[in-house]
């Protein structure tokens, strides 16, 4: 009977062990399949959250904190179109731009996954032509603000810190925009010749048959989207 009941004692030991094990590793069974490209391109995106956002918190504690008047986003990014101003037209027209760019992305990935690949990479293509106008036309909000006297150190319209905020701000979340452009060219000539049907050793190239590159591309695009509409939330219509 001792032995009988020492022999069960211990079996049940050894079956809590286990359960505590299983349990301690059920996070990893639940992220075992996801992929290691898509988990760290998720890991990036969660930093510069953070990074985006203690830009725009130093903005509003700026923007809150100054005596001198901030200047008026509808006077200062206006365009002179047919003799009058036209307030913030330039700002919606790339806002419009980019969250186009979305959609044409989400359309990509969704080509991506059904083995469509030219289909995948003319669409990839007409993301990347979508996020250089975007950037063109930043860049031409930047020549038009410079040439009228921003600065990172001052403007013509009231609080110093307007300009170095903008410059800041902006030229940041543009060069996101702009490493995109590029990467999603190089991806998209790698999908139009069919390397991920083939297998093609490279830069970017995951194993045959899989289109991951394009989703996690996707995911990238997408942030920097949101991000952009965080920014016009508060930067331009605040």
């Amino acid at each position: 009977m001792a032995d009988t009941t020492l022999t069960h004692s211990g079996h049940g030991h050894g079956g809590g062990l286990s359960g505590i094990a299983a349990d301690l590793s059920s996070d990893q069974r639940a992220f075992k399949n996801v992929p290691w490209g898509k988990a760290m391109m998720w890991i990036f995106l969660l930093s510069d959250t953070f990074v985006f956002g203690c830009f725009l918190l130093s903005y509003m504690t700026a923007r809150m904190s100054t005596t001198v008047p901030w200047p008026n986003p509808s006077e200062v990014f206006a365009l002179h179109i047919g003799g009058q101003n036209v307030p913030l037209i330039l700002i919606a027209i790339m806002t419009f731009v980019l969250i186009s760019s979305s959609g044409t992305m989400a359309m990509a990935v969704m080509q991506g996954y059904r083995r469509n690949r030219k289909a995948a990479a003319a669409l990839m293509l007409v993301t990347a032509v979508l996020g250089a106008t975007f950037v063109g036309m930043q860049a031409f909000e930047w020549t038009k603000l410079i040439s009228e006297g921003v600065r990172p150190w001052g403007n013509p319209w009231g609080a110093a810190q307007f300009g170095s905020s903008f410059f800041m701000i902006t030229g940041f979340h543009g060069t996101h925009v702009t490493f995109g452009v590029i990467f999603l060219v190089i991806l998209a000539r790698k999908v139009w010749r069919g390397d991920y049907d083939t297998g093609r050793r490279g830069f970017f190239t995951s194993r045959k048959g899989n289109y991951e590159s394009v989703e996690i591309m996707g995911l990238y695009w997408h942030f920097v989207d949101l991000v952009w509409v965080f920014i016009f939330a508060f930067f331009y219509l605040w």
